[in-house]
This record gives structure tokens, C-alpha cells and sequence, in this order.
């Protein structure tokens, strides 16, 4: 039998893929273990390695092509096995056409919105039914069995669009043979709709035609959009701003850079004041444990370990890699991590357990001047601390004007999780760490 090589999730919130480049062509020779493409995701690229060895075939998962998590790409037959007949399906999840010639397995008089019948000669064992993977996941957990479901895929392969066909066609069944109570509860009052802002006509139209270029939006830029929107319409958002004087900081970080054993010919570490805000943000939530949370409707969940985002700017978008456990790091560990992390990052080499999950993050925009902003809170997380330019200004000390290197940083928090009472207490104890660095070595 042909193994299918399928198109993996590599990343929670992964829906579709698109595969970047083919490692071998159609008709090659492959070892299980070999790398046989990669694939983009709207964070990373990823190798994908043979589920078996064989020869590859029917290679229906084209590059640059948007597909679907758990549809086929490809199949790996045996040497001289003979293939075509029991092959693998057109890019079926890829892209459905909108009307599909009727089949002897769907009757052309079925009416739309109907479940599909069973097919005649389906067989009664699930383990003989032709079906991806996803349709497989998504029966298993609605509790539907798959020989009771006709396909739609090529040679009757059971799709997922099918399943939720035949989920919802179960659950209206359940509904309408439910009999009524004779005092029904109180009905939940429904979420509020999230605002929808103008239409792309409705936008186009203020603009003057040919006065414009149109850029299609590529997987990374679609999913900040859309986690970006959830995060400001579903979060309540409270923000509190002091400023920190560093010079204590800079004189520190001077000393430790001179100091800097050399490897290779070269300085084995460079700090810099980021990777210092790194260490001080997670020694804070140490202090502070009660803000090192993440809100969820059952319960608060309070985290055991400070795992600090890093948003990284890369091209078309950004990327949060985690520093884990950073109160527990040297500042040498957490700059060489870093480093590590922004290289991989702008070559789209992440891999997702680098970028997913963290109990906070730290946006840096000092490098380009800004003064000061604030953040957007990146769930799970309930802050972000938004981190400014240090710049000399005029401050009062002992009743008499001075000079100081001050930054400004905004802690964003979700209301839900971090009042702000307890926002001021996180960033009093970050602002103890930055302006009396030496606690951050003990």
C-alpha cells in the first residue's frame, strides 16, 4: 500500500501551509527520514522529513499553493508497486470547486443543505475507510463513525468538510427530536459581534483607480491582523508608564562587556540593555508571582516559571521567540539566546515551541527614538511591557536639577488577570531591578 505524505500542523494556530520548496521530484528515490520540503508557515519554514522509504508519487501539493493542514501532498509507493489506480486525490482540501458534478454516490436531486447518504458498498470496518487525516481527528472527536459517512473526495475519500456536513446534519436531528421543556432556562445572553471595520471595496473607493498597488497578504501579516484584533475587541487593556534612570544600568553593562572572556577571538558575550530587561521584567514577576499569570474563563492560571517573548522584528511582520525560566539565566545566557533567536527568526527557522506559549513579552522600539508607546498584549499572556529610548533629560534629585539617562516603559495588562494595583507593584519592582542592575547578578 502507498504511504500519503500529508501536510503536518507544525503550529497552534496553523490552518493552511504553503510549501516553500520540493527537496526531491516526482518519480524519486526516497529514504524514510529524508527531508522532502519545506513547508511556510505565517511564522516559520519548516523541513518535513519521508514518512517512509519508496518512491515518490503523485505529487499533487504544488508550491507557493495555500493547503489545507492534513490534506495529502504526495504519496510514497513501494519499488514496483504499481500506482494510479488506488492513488492519491487531486488537492481535494486545497480547493474545492464551488459545484461538483454529480456522482452515482451523490444523486444530482440531493438537496444542498442535506447530510450525504451512505455509500452503498462502504465498508463497515472505520479502518478500511478511505479518509484524511483531519476528517479522521475531527470524527473521532465528535464521536461519528466514518462508515456512515459517503465522501466527496476523489475515489469516495472522506474529506473534512464531510464530517462537519454529517456533525451538523447529526446535531439538527438531536435538536428537533428533543422535546421542549415545559419551563426552559434562562437563555445566556450572546457575546457581543466583534465590530467589523469598512469593507476592501468600500476602502477602495476613497482612493483614486491606478493611484495605488495591491499587495496580497501573506500568511504572517493575515494571522497579526487577526490575533491583533481578537487581542484589542476580547481584552481589556489598562496601561501604566514610569521611567527608569539608567546610568547605574550602563555603567554595569560597560563593565561586564570589557570583561567578557574571549572565544574564538572574539568577546564570548555582548550585552545589551535589552537582554538587562529581559532579566529584570522576569525577576519582577518572580517577585511580583501574582501578575505572572494568564487569564482563561475557568480559572487564573498562575505560572511557576518567568518565560519572557521577545517581539523580533523580521521581514512582513514579527515573531516572539521565549526566553524560558529567564530569572533563572544568566544575563550572558539570555544575550547569546537572543542572538540565536533574531538570526533564526529573520531566516524563518523558529521552530513553534521557540515562539508559542511565554508568560510575557517585551516590545523594544528604543533603538528608533521612541520616547515612549504602548503595547499590544499577546495572548496568553496578561502583559507586555513596551520599552522606550533612553535619552538625557533634566530630573531633580535632592532638590537640585541633574542629568540622568531616563527610559520611559508602558506595562499593558488584561484587566481580568492583572488589576492596577498590581500592574504599578510589577513595574515598581522592574524599575528596583533596572536602576540597581547589581541585583540582577546575586
Amino acid at each position: 500500500m502507498p504511504v500519503e505524505v500529508i501536510l503536518p500542523k507544525v503550529d497552534m494556530d496553523m490552518a493552511t501551509g504553503r510549501i516553500s520548496k520540493w527537496f526531491f521530484a516526482e518519480g524519486a528515490k526516497v529514504e524514510k527520514g529524508d527531508v522532502l520540503f519545506e513547508i511556510e508557515t505565517d511564522k516559520a519554514a519548516m523541513e518535513i522529513d519521508a514518512p517512509a522509504s519508496g518512491v515518490l508519487r503523485e505529487i499533487t501539493g504544488k508550491e507557493g499553493v495555500d493547503i489545507a493542514v492534513g490534506a495529502a501532498v504526495a504519496w510514497i509507493y513501494q519499488e514496483g508497486e504499481a500506482h494510479g489506480a488506488a492513488g492519491a486525490p487531486a488537492l481535494a482540501e486545497i480547493a474545492q470547486p464551488a459545484q461538483a458534478a454529480p456522482t452515482e454516490a451523490e444523486p444530482a436531486d440531493a438537496l444542498p443543505g442535506a447530510p450525504p447518504a451512505p455509500a452503498a458498498t462502504r465498508p463497515a470496518c472505520c479502518g478500511d475507510v478511505r479518509a484524511t487525516p483531519l476528517a479522521r481527528r475531527v470524527a473521532r472527536e465528535a464521536g461519528l463513525d466514518l462508515a456512515s459517512i459517503a465522501g466527496s473526495g476523489p475515489h469516495g475519500r472522506i474529506l473534512e468538510k464531510d464530517v462537519t456536513a454529517a456533525k451538523l446534519a447529526s446535531a439538527l436531528v438531536s435538536e428537533t427530536s428533543v422535546p421542549t421543556p415545559a419551563a426552559p432556562a434562562a437563555a445566556k445572553p450572546a457575546s457581543a459581534p466583534l465590530a467589523a471595520g469598512p469593507s476592501d471595496e468600500q476602502v477602495k473607493k476613497l482612493f483614486a483607480v491606478g493611484s495605488y498597488e495591491e499587495i496580497p497578504h501573506d500568511g504572517m501579516r493575515k494571522t497579526i491582523a487577526r490575533r491583533l484584533t481578537e487581542a484589542k475587541q476580547t481584552i481589556p487593556h489598562f496601561y501604566v508608564t514610569l521611567d527608569c534612570e539608567l546610568d547605574a544600568l550602563l555603567k554595569l553593562r560597560a563593565e561586564l562587556n570589557a570583561a567578557a572572556p574571549e572565544k574564538d577571538g572574539k568577546p564570548a558575550y555582548k550585552l545589551s540593555v535589552n537582554d538587562m530587561v529581559i532579566k529584570a521584567l522576569a525577576l519582577a514577576l518572580k517577585a511580583v508571582p501574582d501578575a505572572n499569570v494568564s487569564w482563561t474563563e475557568g480559572a487564573m492560571l498562575k505560572h511557576r516559571h518567568a518565560d519572557v517573548g521577545v517581539a523580533v522584528s523580521i521581514p512582513g511582520g514579527l515573531i516572539t521567540p521565549i526566553i524560558r525560566d529567564a530569572c533563572h539565566k544568566t544575563l550572558s545566557q539570555i544575550s547569546n539566546e537572543m542572538k540565536d533567536f533574531a538570526a533564526r527568526a529573520k531566516a524563518r527557522k523558529l521552530k513553534p515551541e521557540e515562539y508559542q506559549g511565554g508568560t510575557t513579552a517585551v516590545s523594544n522600539l528604543g533603538m528608533f527614538g521612541i520616547k515612549d508607546f504602548a503595547a499590544v498584549i499577546n495572548p496568553p499572556h496578561a502583559t507586555i511591557l513596551a520599552v522606550g529610548a533612553g535619552e538625557q533629560r533634566a530630573v531633580v534629585k535632592g532638590g537640585q536639577l541633574a542629568v540622568a539617562t531616563v527610559m520611559s516603559v508602558t506595562l499593558s495588562t488584561d484587566h481580568r488577570a492583572v488589576d492596577g494595583t498590581l500592574g504599578a507593584k510589577l513595574l515598581q519592582a522592574f524599575k528596583g531591578y533596572i536602576e540597581k542592575p547589581m541585583a540582577m547578578l546575586v
